[in-house]
C-alpha cells in the first residue's frame, strides 16, 4: 500500500490516497516496455512497400532472341530478372508489420512506466481537470507548473481537458482507455485524473 498525493485543478495539494501498487524500483521491468514500444511502433508502419516480379511486369510474351548462334546467354522471356526491365528478385511485398504483444505483457510495461514516473516525481495525479475547453488556458496553466511537456490522461475522452489540450506541440491528452505504454514513455510529465487513475490501478494489481 502507497500513498500519493492527489492535487486539485490549480496543481496544488489537496489530499492524499492510498494505492494497492508495488511503487519499487524492482517493480520496473525495462525489457517488456522496451518490447511493448517496439511492437507499437512496428504496428504503426504502412507495410505498402511493393516491387514487380516477373509475374507483373509487362511484355515477354515472345523469346527476345533465337536460343542460339548470338553469343548471349539464352534467354526465354524480357520478364525475367536477368533481363533490363526485367521483374525484382526478391523484392519488398505489402505486409504487416504487427507483433503480438500478450495482456499481461502490456500490463506489466504500463505498471513499469507509471512507477517509474512516481520515482521520478512526474507522476501528477490531479482531483478533476477543470477546462473551458480554451488551448490557451491550458497551456498556461501547464507552462506554469513547469508541465508542458506532458500527457494528459482523463477519465472522459471527450472532456474539454482533452480539447483543449489538442494543439499544445509539446502536450498530448487521451482518455483513460486509450492510453498506451509509447505516449507514456514519450513525454515527461503524466497528468492523471483521480478517478482514471484508481480505474487503471485496478488492471495493474
Amino acid at each position: 500500500m502507497t500513498e500519493l498525493n492527489v492535487l486539485n485543478s490549480k496543481f496544488e495539494n489537496k489530499e492524499k490516497i492510498k494505492v494497492d501498487l508495488d511503487f519499487s524500483p524492482e517493480a520496473i521491468n525495462v525489457p517488456v516496455v522496451h518490447q511493448v514500444v517496439k511492437a507499437t511502433l512496428a504496428g504503426r508502419r504502412q507495410g505498402t512497400a511493393a516491387t514487380k516480379t516477373k509475374a507483373f511486369v509487362s511484355g515477354g510474351g515472345k523469346k527476345p532472341f533465337k536460343q542460339k548462334g548470338t553469343g548471349n546467354a539464352r534467354q526465354g522471356s524480357t520478364r525475367s530478372p536477368l533481363m533490363p526491365g526485367g521483374g525484382t528478385v526478391f523484392g519488398p511485398q505489402p505486409r504487416s508489420y504487427e507483433q503480438k504483444v500478450n495482456k499481461k505483457v502490456m500490463l506489466n510495461a504500463l505498471k513499469s512506466v507509471i512507477v517509474d514516473k512516481q520515482l521520478a516525481g512526474k507522476l501528477i495525479i490531479v482531483d478533476t481537470l477543470v477546462s473551458t475547453g480554451k488551448t490557451k488556458e491550458m497551456a498556461a496553466l501547464l507552462e506554469s507548473k513547469n508541465l508542458l511537456n506532458a500527457l494528459v490522461v482523463t477519465l472522459d475522452p471527450a472532456s474539454l481537458a482533452v480539447r483543449a489540450t489538442k494543439n499544445i506541440r509539446t502536450a498530448k491528452a487521451l482518455g483513460v482507455d486509450s492510453m498506451s505504454v509509447y505516449e507514456a514513455v514519450k513525454y515527461e510529465n503524466l497528468i492523471i485524473e483521480k478517478q482514471a487513475f484508481e480505474k487503471l490501478a485496478k488492471k495493474l494489481v
